[in-house]
């Protein structure tokens, strides 16, 4: 009944549960004979929800809601070897940051097996089966609870490949805005007024992905500007360079949070979890400020202005 509800389709709700378009139909005709009355309106192929099919969706989603968090409480209580942890993160999160630490998790949590999902959509943990998010914003997240990753501010630099930062060394950030950039005009444009420069930006490519940019700079489509973070692991290997120290710090309330059910606070994958991403944002702004991702091309230095942030 919620997928078909939910979907608006008896053949969708059929491939999403697979089963046959005859067996979902036979039992929403089952449900609503037992019930003696109507769930739904036909309109042509869509299955539209009437006043009584709305009132019943609302209860069934809450309680359904309540019965995948128990099953969750459930395993995290059972423990044991066969401990798993279903996790939704972005997917630059997930190229840029998380996946080239998963070695380290497994060395640290071998017990734990650690199921990754990389998604833009902000999906119902409890309803999709998952544990824990790692989402970038502000929230709030209803129903679930929040703990921000990073203690500090979020920034936003300007990164390119070496031969860039060979062939603009000691240009300031007027030459940069004459380059192809690559990503967000507003975020460009807010960075060069950081700077002092005005210009009209026109970036060469916009990507709905952090990562996707990423790559692309390192390809040598253009330079990017991106969140201190996602570009650590780059910059620290030489796949890319910082080109000026100019850095915007993002809206103090949108950065990286853990959120998860109320029901799993104290679950112990998860408090792993949460130690471990922890310890390992932290190992990386330790890289960050060691000195080995500073910029080799001189700019100029201004105080960083804050900027509202989209995830």
């Amino acid at each position: 009944f919620r997928a078909v509800a939910e979907l608006a389709n008896l053949r969708a709700a059929a491939e999403a549960l697979h089963l046959t378009h005859s067996a979902v139909s036979q039992q929403i005709r089952g449900l609503e004979e037992q019930l003696g009355f109507p769930l739904f309106d036909r309109r042509g192929r869509r299955v539209v929800l009437n006043a009584g099919g709305e009132a019943l969706l609302r209860s069934v989603q809450a309680a359904l809601a309540t019965l995948d968090e128990g099953v969750q409480a459930a395993a995290a209580a059972a423990g044991g070897a066969a401990q798993r942890l279903r996790v939704t993160v972005l997917p630059s999160f997930a190229q840029r940051w998380l996946l080239p630490r998963i070695n380290r998790w497994r060395e640290r949590h071998a017990d734990i097996a650690l199921e990754i999902d990389a998604s833009q959509q902000v999906v119902d943990l409890g309803r999709e089966g998952f544990h824990a998010a790692v989402r970038y914003g502000a929230g709030p997240w209803p129903g679930l609870v929040a703990e921000r990753l990073f203690t500090g501010p979020v920034h936003m630099i300007a990164v390119g490949t070496p031969e860039a930062a060979r062939r603009l060394a000691g240009a300031g950030p007027a030459v940069l805005a004459r380059e192809p950039l690559l990503g967000d005009a507003e975020w460009w444009t807010t960075w060069l007024r950081a700077a002092g420069v005005r210009a009209d930006v026109r970036p060469v490519a916009v990507f709905n992905d952090a990562g996707l940019m990423l790559q692309a700079a390192e390809q040598g489509m253009g330079i990017a500007l991106s969140r201190e973070l996602l570009a650590a692991d780059a910059l620290a290997d030489g796949r890319l360079v910082r080109l000026s120290p100019l850095a915007v710090e993002l809206e103090p309330a949108h950065t990286y949070q853990l959120v998860y059910p109320p029901v799993l606070r104290d679950s112990p994958p998860l408090a792993a979890l949460r130690r471990w991403l922890r310890d390992e944002i932290e190992r990386s702004r330790a890289t960050l400020r060691s000195g080995r991702t500073t910029a080799r091309a001189p700019g100029e230095t201004r105080r960083p202005s804050r900027t509202r942030s989209r995830p």
